[in-house]
């Protein structure tokens, strides 16, 4: 796996939204995200996600880093 970048939560908070995922809960800082039986839990802090933490974002929703990455570059330009 190549090595993941530092990415701020509602970076991957929105590329999880595009890909279909849905807020379902918001408690303290941190938000679960629902598709179909998956469900996917970010820590929503204003400090970018370490790379383990993105590693367990993208087990819990199944994708690999290369799907994120081609959404993410997708939308970059639109909202970032």
């Amino acid at each position: 796996m190549p090595k993941l970048p530092a990415l701020k939560p509602s970076e991957v908070l929105k590329t999880l939204q595009k890909m279909s995922f849905t807020v379902i809960r918001s408690k303290g800082a941190h938000m679960q995200l629902k598709k179909g039986n998956l469900l996917v839990t970010i820590p929503f802090h204003s400090k970018d996600l370490k790379p383990e933490t993105l590693k367990s974002i993208l087990r819990q929703a199944r994708i690999e880093f290369g799907e994120l990455k081609k959404i993410y570059n997708r939308i970059a330009n639109f909202i970032w």
